[in-house]
């Protein structure tokens, strides 16, 4: 199915490995230019050196989602070099879980920061670009979002914030053209499970399966970075221009909540 996204302009945070870098790919293969950010530049280059060797036009630039210049950069920089946005997607995220009276206000403000702030950062920035654009689409990502387990603030507070903030906007910016929708991830394979393969000292295929056994997925594994891209690329696309304020569970069925 073509996703229509030949010379569409697609931002997004985040976008050094794992869902970003993944997404950032099955993009370009649709015809699609994207502009990744990330703070860590080695992670960066070698981003930018995989999407170019796939074939994608490709912006690669250093920034924080917790700072409005940085992300304000971000936005006029992909602008001047293709002079439209069409897409934007808030991925930057990192793992924030503990229990409430171990978790001081400085970490809970970081991590509102990132996730909910950085998202609203980049929306308002973006969003003249967007109102120009036939079709233009926002994606959020959460986790635990819907359904939080015990121990899980400050992120899942941060998360379900982050989807208040999709749904509000799905109306308020519905005259203007412009979809919002969130993908709820659950276990997918991610540049933060590498690393934390690697800091436990177990091989990546094993350190997957006992996340799969211990989570108790239904499918009975861990998601593909590459299934969460193909549902991004469709979200982002013409063909999904009739959804809108949508959160849907990419978790192999773990979440009770529908």
């Amino acid at each position: 199915m073509d996703l229509e996204l030949k010379g569409k302009v697609v931002l997004i945070t985040g976008g050094t490995d794992g869902l970003g870098l993944a997404l950032a790919h099955r993009l370009v293969t649709e015809g699609a230019s994207v502009a990744v950010c990330g703070r860590d530049a080695e992670r960066l280059a070698a981003a930018e050196t995989s999407v170019r060797a796939a074939g994608g036009d490709v912006l690669a630039m250093r920034a924080d989602a917790e700072q409005a210049g940085d992300i304000h950069l971000f936005v006029n920089a992909a602008h001047e070099r293709w002079g439209r946005i069409d897409g934007v997607v808030h991925n930057a995220g990192r793992h924030a879980a503990g229990p409430l009276e171990s978790t001081d206000d400085a970490t809970w403000e970081a991590d509102l920061q990132l996730k909910l702030m950085g998202a609203v950062r980049l929306i308002r920035f973006a969003l003249p670009h967007l109102r120009l654009s036939k079709g233009a689409a926002l994606l959020t990502l959460a986790m635990a979002a819907k359904a939080p387990g015990p121990s899980s603030t400050p992120s899942a507070v941060s998360r379900a914030a982050g989807m208040a903030l999709m749904k509000s906007l799905s109306k308020e910016l519905a005259p203007d053209g412009i979809r919002v929708n969130a993908v709820l991830i659950g276990l997918i394979e991610s540049g933060q499970w590498v690393r934390g393969a690697a800091a436990s000292g177990l091989e990546l295929p094993e350190f997957y399966e006992r996340m799969a056994t211990n989570s108790n997925i239904p499918l009975g594994r861990v998601g593909k970075a590459e299934e969460f891209a193909d549902l991004g690329a469709f979200l982002l696309s013409s063909r999904a221009s009739y959804l809108t304020g949508t959160a849907i569970n990419l978790d192999g069925g773990l979440s009770p909540a529908v």
